[in-house]
């Protein structure tokens, strides 16, 4: 019988040679790691950040029923804000992306300077119906972004787990998860802007057309970009170039008709300038 426990015993691998990691989980934005491999901090911090999302998310949506046009439209932009640091936070931490976290950090400080110049401009018997949503943003917003830091700079080992020991392959990992940075970004950059241009009374209808309509061309940019990273499908690659041609071209064309001097108008106050403070 001693032999044979011997036998088992040397069958079992080295505690050296054991993998300190489960597998990870595949995605359509990539591989992350199960919420089990999460220390016990960073579970507590993934767990307080996303409630505490979900409950500005709540707060905001609240307060969309209760305000005029021009405030509906800027609750609105930070409701995308806000559903957008979701996707940061999640995926920052369950991939250890370093580069979402930065964004996440970003759009966390952008939403808390918003919220201070919109509380500030509040008139005395605005302030009381908004101020539990203010104070809920400033110390959420300020425990986020200190953790976020302290995360970026804690040591990532996910290139290594996805790429292996080449660098080349670990390199290609980091361009695959900037490139997914980057469109989302892009897609949250055009909502927030389709938004804002929907909102502006000098816009005429040709112009809420094409602005909604650009809401469709980001998602359906967004899918196709997706979709050839993912296959590695050089003809979707020049067809999502091509796409922000046309987007390109709009922007620079809003950008001169904001500037283009008109009847009534002076170089300290163009057209868009004028048009927007009629809204207030």
């Amino acid at each position: 019988m001693e032999p044979a426990d011997n036998s088992d015993t040397a069958a079992l691998p080295l505690p050296n040679l054991i993998p300190r990691h489960r597998e990870l989980i595949p995605t359509p934005c990539g591989p992350i790691k199960p919420c089990s491999e999460l220390s016990f901090p960073v579970k507590i911090y993934f767990c307080v950040t996303v409630l505490s999302l979900l409950s500005v998310i709540g707060l905001t949506i609240e307060t969309l029923t209760q305000q005029t046009e021009e405030d509906f439209t800027i609750s609105f932009i930070q409701l995308v804000g806000v559903v957008s640091c979701v996707y940061y936070v999640t995926r920052g931490i369950l991939q250890e992306n370093r580069q979402e976290l930065v964004v996440f950090v970003l759009s966390i400080l952008l939403v808390m300077f918003r919220s201070i110049v919109n509380f500030t401009v509040l008139s005395a018997e605005q302030k009381p119906k908004l101020l539990a949503r203010f104070i809920l943003i400033l110390l959420v917003g300020s425990f986020d972004v200190i953790c976020a830091i302290i995360l970026i700079q804690s040591e990532s080992m996910m290139a290594f787990r996805v790429g292996g020991a080449l660098e080349s392959l670990q390199s290609q990992y980091f361009m695959l998860n900037l490139c997914f940075s980057m469109l989302t970004f892009d897609l949250q950059a055009q909502l927030c802007l389709c938004v804002l241009l929907t909102s502006l009374p000098a816009i005429t209808l040709l112009h809420n057309i094409i602005s909604a309509t650009g809401v469709l061309w980001a998602c359906l940019k967004v899918t196709i970009s997706i979709i050839a990273i993912l296959k590695e499908l050089k003809p979707l690659v020049w067809i999502f170039l091509s796409q922000n041609v046309p987007e390109v071209v709009y922007l620079i064309y809003l950008l001169y008709m904001c500037f283009l001097p008109m009847e009534g108008s002076t170089p300290e106050h163009p057209p868009c300038v004028q048009s927007a403070a009629l809204t207030k």
